[in-house]
């Protein structure tokens, strides 16, 4: 299962999310225009990929900095440990108190939201 959790900042210039990957799970290709994104790994192995060719491998400890208007994609490398993750958005990029359970409820909510 993949979590998803938006916990409240109190200082709304930026957004703390929690998620966990399961083996072999990745958040997809994504690009945020105008939002920078600070990852912290806390648990397991993964592979961030940068538009189409740049690669790191991190792990427990790690730390990634995306400037916004990267495509960047995190695979969750390991074929038994779930990838417990955490993001700081800035400025926040999803409502406040969002929670998703899976990663096909955070991709339906999301292409809802572009289309709201």
């Amino acid at each position: 299962m993949s979590t998803r959790g938006r916990f409240p900042d109190g200082v709304g210039h930026s957004q703390l999310v929690v998620m966990c990957l399961q083996p072999g799970e990745e958040i997809g290709k994504e690009m945020h225009p105008n939002v920078d994104q600070f990852f912290r790994i806390e648990e397991g192995e993964a592979k961030f990929v940068f538009g189409d060719k740049e690669e790191h491998l991190v792990r427990d400890g790690d730390a990634v900095v995306v400037p916004a208007g990267t495509y960047h994609n995190v695979l969750n490398t390991s074929k038994t440990t779930p990838l417990r993750v955490y993001t700081i958005y800035s400025p926040p990029n999803h409502p406040d108190g969002t929670v998703h359970k899976t990663k096909t409820e955070a991709e339906a909510a999301e292409a809802a939201e572009r289309h709201s």
